[in-house]
């Protein structure tokens, strides 16, 4: 009786596991890596001014900025109390807000409803009527700045809240009207008839079922209309001829003399004009985003 030996076969090659498919869109670690790098560098770049405003702020003297490693052992608020008690401060915030607020419930209203009529109606010139809002912005303020006087000094409006507020305005709605057009334009045709055969006259369509769904553009077209009011210099300082009535752009200017710049005091007024700015931002912000890509995606 002979034994065999069997002799065992090599085991048969595994298959490879299968390699992970990228799927579109998805990026890789490098990919992410770079893109954090770049998005912290540029968050940065953003930050950096305003934290060196509010550092140059904290300085006592108005030539700290010459010197600003010696603010460290010297930081005070002794700036924004000044700025609050002995200037006129609280005059020039309350002449912005009227200003500012009054441009933008104005603007908005007109641009609304210049932009809705625009998308929904077809009377003759439509077209032509929306490039002329187009050309006005390509006067400059100098050019502008003459007829401007001379109108609201006919009207008898200069030194007054309501002349800079529709000097604001012819600024501001061309462009919002532009934007509140491209924003109706993507909410559905069907939602102007529906109001129709519930028996809403065009108005009532408007303000009853447009409007509620035109929160993100209109907010987009509040903040426009908002910043340009609150931040404007030129026009504010020549119509504007009481010191109490200038805006907080205009008394900022309070601090610079032909022979002297309190750059302290100017650095805590920048940054409490911030403030007002900030608070608008943040009651927009969810709106914002929205109304500004929505309105390109169509005609």
């Amino acid at each position: 009786m002979s034994t065999t030996s069997v002799t065992p076969t090599a085991p048969a090659d595994r298959p490879a596991a299968p390699r992970k498919v990228r799927r579109r869109g998805e990026s890789g670690p490098l990919a992410r890596l770079t893109s954090h790098g770049v998005l912290t560098v540029a968050g940065l770049v953003a930050l950096f001014p305003v934290a060196w405003l509010v550092f140059l702020s904290l300085g006592p003297d108005k030539d700290d900025y010459l010197h600003p490693g010696g603010i460290w052992g010297k930081m005070t608020l002794d700036n924004y109390a000044f700025v609050l008690q002995h200037t006129n401060f609280f005059d020039w915030l309350k002449s912005s807000l009227i200003v500012s607020l009054g441009t933008t419930v104005i603007g908005v209203l007109v641009a609304a409803t210049t932009g809705y009529a625009v998308s929904r109606m077809r009377f003759p010139g439509y077209r032509k009527f929306m490039w002329v809002l187009l050309v006005t912005q390509m006067f400059p303020v100098a050019v502008l700045m003459v007829p401007m006087y001379q109108i609201l000094s006919d009207l008898r409006l200069i030194d007054s809240y309501l002349g800079l507020v529709l000097v604001y305005c012819s600024t501001a709605v061309p462009y919002c009207a532009w934007l509140m057009k491209g924003y109706f334009d993507t909410i559905p045709f069907e939602i102007d008839e529906a109001g129709r055969v519930d028996g809403l006259t065009p108005f009532g369509t408007f303000a009853r079922l447009i409007l509620p769904l035109s929160k993100p553009g209109l907010a987009v077209a509040a903040f426009y209309s908002f910043i340009t009011a609150f931040g404007e210099v030129a026009f504010a300082t020549t119509f504007m001829l009481d010191d109490e009535k200038y805006t907080l752009a205009v008394g900022l200017q309070s601090f610079v003399s032909e022979h002297d710049a309190q750059r302290n005091l100017m650095a805590a007024t920048a940054v409490l004009i911030a403030i007002p700015v900030s608070a608008f931002f943040y009651l927009v912000q969810k709106n914002l985003v929205a109304g500004l890509t929505a309105g390109g995606t169509k005609g």
